[in-house]
């Protein structure tokens, strides 16, 4: 069998199909992963939709002209490469990183604070098919415990809200932490704020079943944004002093300004969610004197990878309830589709080749 089947979009016309095309071949370095489980994730829409494009395309995708979709992949080892220098073992369980340093600087494998990251699915062919290309230094291995379906949704459904909790807002123990979004990213966020000592924790979304399900995860409260009680109720929540720190999962204008005005002194908002909307602050007088800051966040380290994998691994957080459900991957439009348009509310729905 020389080919397979992989969910690509075309980049001009932004139409997406999932095609027969050839089973790729690793260089040197690189490593053939038959994949067993891929996330779809809001950015995946959003690249269909045409608000996100790839920042740093590979030659390969622009001559192409299309790129296949997918950043959260587990698979196992098929092929290795010419000049594999790790011991890695056809069948070998492993999780791919959602993306990887430009390569630019000579020894640098870190990709955030690359000048150049470059996004597994978005800037070089993803996970969304049968087989995927990988550099040896993006795989992680994962244990037999830890099920395809789980680790695959680590690399950016839980590893982008733990990074933003414990990295850039830098949460600690008895904080209050304000959360915009219940959905894929923010459902982990709730729970992962629990984790880490987080009190209280609000959940504000407007769907009733998102705010439902961010109880059971570990919120201390459940807020609708439209709801004209709203502002009463995070003070009330607070007891008077407004968020420590509040983050932005949904990506969306309306709910970040309303996040920077429940702030308290010395608050600050973490904009985890990407849309192209400008941050607005109504009252920059107020910001300025409560020393209030406003904190980009994008993905995560691969070190945040492999940290939770070791928690999932210890039972520390269970990622079971977060796969909404499995689809196969020839029907992978028809999970766009359901996402898209939050029919059943998933946390994550999860292609299977």
């Amino acid at each position: 069998m020389n080919t397979m089947l992989a969910g690509r979009l075309r980049l001009d016309t932004r139409t997406f199909a999932v095609e027969e095309v050839p089973i790729p071949v690793p260089g040197p370095g690189e490593v053939l992963v038959e994949v067993r489980a891929a996330g779809v994730c809001l950015s995946d829409i959003h690249l269909i939709d045409g608000s996100l494009s790839p920042f740093f395309p590979t030659d390969a995708v622009t001559k192409a002209g299309a790129v296949t979709l997918g950043h959260e992949v587990a698979g196992v080892v098929h092929t290795l490469g010419p000049d594999v220098k790790g011991d890695w073992t056809p069948g070998q369980r492993v999780v791919l990183q959602a993306g990887e340093a430009c390569g630019d600087c000579p020894g640098c494998l870190r990709r955030m604070m690359c000048h150049r990251p470059l996004t597994r699915g978005l800037d070089y062919d993803g996970g969304w098919a049968q087989y995927t290309i990988a550099r040896e230094h993006t795989l992680l291995p994962i244990p037999d415990g830890l099920p395809f379906d789980q680790a695959a949704i680590i690399p950016d459904a839980v590893s982008t809200p733990y990074a933003a909790i414990v990295g850039t807002g830098a949460v600690r123990p008895a904080q209050s932490v304000g959360i915009w979004g219940a959905g894929g990213l923010g459902a982990h966020a709730v729970r992962l704020a629990r984790m880490v000592g987080a009190a209280p924790i609000l959940a504000i979304d407007p769907l009733p079943s998102a705010r439902e399900r961010a109880l059971l995860f570990g919120a201390d409260v459940a807020l609708d944004p439209l709801a004209p009680g709203f502002a009463e109720a995070v003070r009330e929540a607070t007891a008077g002093r407004g968020l420590d720190v509040a983050f932005d999962f949904a990506g969306v204008g309306a709910a970040r300004a309303q996040a920077a005005s429940t702030l308290g002194p010395f608050g600050s908002l973490v904009l985890a969610g990407l849309t192209p909307e400008p941050v607005a602050i109504a009252d920059s007088i107020g910001f300025c004197f409560n020393v209030q800051q406003i904190r980009g966040h994008y993905g995560s380290e691969p070190e945040h990878v492999e940290q939770l994998v070791g928690l999932a691994a210890a039972g520390r957080i269970d990622l079971g309830p977060s796969v909404s459900a499995h689809v196969p991957l020839a029907e992978a439009a028809d999970a766009v589709a359901r996402l898209e348009k939050k029919i059943g509310d998933p946390i994550r729905l999860v292609l299977t080749p």
